[in-house]
């Protein structure tokens, strides 16, 4: 594996760490288990916190961990370093000799590497302090935007004043990272359309008010909301994912229910996707006359890398990386990341973290194939570590 490191992030996770890392990956990732229910997970994660000796470990958001590591200076402020920790229901088919042995669930997204990597920076950090208190955070259920919530409502964050968390990326290979401030994630948003009208027989159509009608109606609808509401090149998607309606082919039925999600990369586009969602539901219900229920469900908001976070976040990948290391993001991302919510609270970086061997494929998350490569752990764990010691340091000074 030490081949495969590059030579700062070899420098600075001991060998009989990194062993220890890649052994949690390997058990995390054998027993998955789904968003607030990992409840073995946070007992296994314990256990290893407990053997580094923070501070402090208390149980947040039901099924999660924060990790106090004291600083050297305990006026300084506080600082954090997040991990999510929750699988995905996918059955896993990488056919690698730690795949998942529980049926139907599998860390398909990559964070039984998040959390080793979280534990590995308490370490480095706890052999290390830095000016201020470091507070390792092991989310719970990030896959349904739910667990940095928990965790914020929790107040086990209260006076943070920086929080770094990163995610595997397979298209960058071991080695590169990406540190940029602006948008890296969108919101993401769903929506359920119910359409009701009268049912009828297929053979007289004008005795129904169909509702299938109404929604191929809507679903045409809605395709016109990013191509004619937004700007050219303004970053949104809107899918409708599901539309069940009927039972029999000569029945017109009396409902249809339609569902999707939004995403946006700017607040006010993501107001503008759900405000066109009811309107464009409510005209359809009137010109085919039936009854409509819209609701929605408010998932992460948009995930916006500031300026002062990024600047840290591109300090400690080039001086732990290289400057080769630093790399652009090189896409517009739409999907979802609940690392939004602590950025709304405090400045930080959300990192994209090179998980990739040379040679190997480019596998795409929350797919059954996806395995990043232990040497990420080791990646992970450096880059956040250095990042939350270039923020404390700094922010003990200019307090």
């Amino acid at each position: 594996m030490s081949r495969h490191l590059p030579a700062g992030v070899a420098a600075a996770v001991p060998a009989e760490l990194l062993t220890r890392l890649v052994a949690l990956r390997h058990d995390l990732h054998r027993y998955p288990e789904l968003s607030f229910e990992e409840r073995e997970t946070q007992a296994r994660l314990g256990r290893e916190l407990e053997r580094i000796g923070p501070a402090a470990i208390e149980a947040v958001a039901g099924t999660g961990l924060v990790a106090r590591i004291a600083g050297r200076d305990r006026g300084a402020p506080a600082v954090a370093v997040r991990g999510d920790v929750d699988a995905l229901p996918i059955a896993e088919a990488t056919g690698a000799p730690f795949a998942s042995e529980v049926p139907g669930a599998m860390h398909a997204c990559g964070h039984d590497v998040h959390a080793s990597w979280a534990v590995g920076a308490a370490a480095l950090l706890a052999a290390e302090p830095p000016a201020g208190d470091v507070l390792v955070v092991l989310q719970p259920a990030e896959e349904t935007a739910q667990g940095a919530t928990a965790v914020l409502e929790s107040g086990a964050l209260d006076g943070a004043a920086a929080i770094f968390g990163g995610h595997v990326d397979l298209r960058f290979e071991i080695g590169q990272a990406v540190a940029q401030a602006g948008p890296l994630a969108a919101s993401a948003d769903t929506f359920r359309v119910s359409l009701v009208g009268g049912g009828a027989h297929g053979a007289r159509p004008h005795e129904a008010r169909d509702p299938v009608v109404g929604g191929a109606a809507l679903v045409a609808a809605l395709q016109t909301v990013v191509s004619r509401l937004l700007a050219p090149g303004t970053p949104a998607v809107v899918t409708v994912g599901s539309f069940h309606a009927g039972t029999a082919p000569n029945v017109i039925p009396d409902r249809a229910e339609l569902a999707g999600t939004l995403r946006a990369q700017d607040p006010e586009v993501r107001a503008v996707l759900l405000a066109a969602v009811e309107s464009m539901a409510r005209a359809v219900g009137e010109l085919h006359g039936l009854e409509v229920e819209v609701g929605f469900g408010h998932g992460a908001p948009p995930l916006v890398n500031p300026e002062r976070g990024a600047a840290w976040a591109r300090r400690a990948v080039t001086e732990v990386l290289g400057a080769d290391g630093l790399r652009p993001l090189g896409l517009t991302n739409m999907a979802g990341e609940d690392f939004a919510a602590y950025l709304e609270r405090m400045p930080g970086c959300f990192l994209r973290i090179g998980a990739r061997l040379p040679g190997e494929p480019v596998v795409a998350a929350h797919s059954p194939r996806f395995l990043p490569a232990d040497e990420a752990v080791a990646v992970g764990a450096a880059l956040l570590a250095r990042c939350a010691r270039l923020a404390s340091e700094e922010l003990a000074v200019s307090r």
